[in-house]
């Protein structure tokens, strides 16, 4: 009899910083974001309220044109899978990575961090498609606002690359 197992990760939080492509030596983009998620709890010591920030490193294949909406304060939803690597650092220690591989319809821009209402989602939130496009498509357009979530940035709905 075969076993089940499932490996799913489902995050809200904030970019910590603006996504970054690069490309392997096949010329395949890999996109790497950093999301903080926080909890907020009641320390039974004290009787007062904490917070704890968990950082988790985000990664996005063949989507080199998200890079230019995920943008640091931006909140996100992300949906993948975890995934752990190693490697031997140049002193031979043995490293290990855990990183939440992200699936390619599976990145959501909700809001951005200094949008009223403290980042909670407005208008539903936009999907943004993990699709494969040639550089030369160009990411941004000459977008005149209005559209979503993109109307501060100057980028309308076509410009979207979905």
């Amino acid at each position: 009899m075969a076993s089940r197992s499932l490996n799913k990760v489902m995050l809200i939080g904030h970019l910590g910083k603006d996504a970054e492509t690069r490309y392997t030596q096949s010329g395949t983009a890999v996109t790497n974001l950093t999301v903080a998620t926080s909890r907020r709890y009641k320390s039974p010591q004290t009787g007062e309220w904490q917070e704890d920030t968990e950082w988790h490193d985000v990664v996005l294949w063949k989507a080199e044109n998200l890079a230019n909406y995920l943008q640091k304060g931006k909140q996100v939803y992300v949906e993948g899978r975890l995934q752990t690597r190693s490697w031997d650092d140049q002193s031979g220690v043995k490293k290990y990575r855990t990183e939440v591989i992200a699936d390619p319809f599976g990145v959501i821009l909700l809001s951005s961090r200094d949008e009223a209402g403290g980042g909670a989602p407005s208008g539903g939130g936009n999907r943004l498609a993990a699709k494969a496009q040639p550089a030369a498509a160009g990411g941004e357009g000459g977008g005149g606002g209005g559209g979503d979530d993109f109307g501060d940035q100057g980028i309308t709905d076509d410009d979207v690359p979905f």
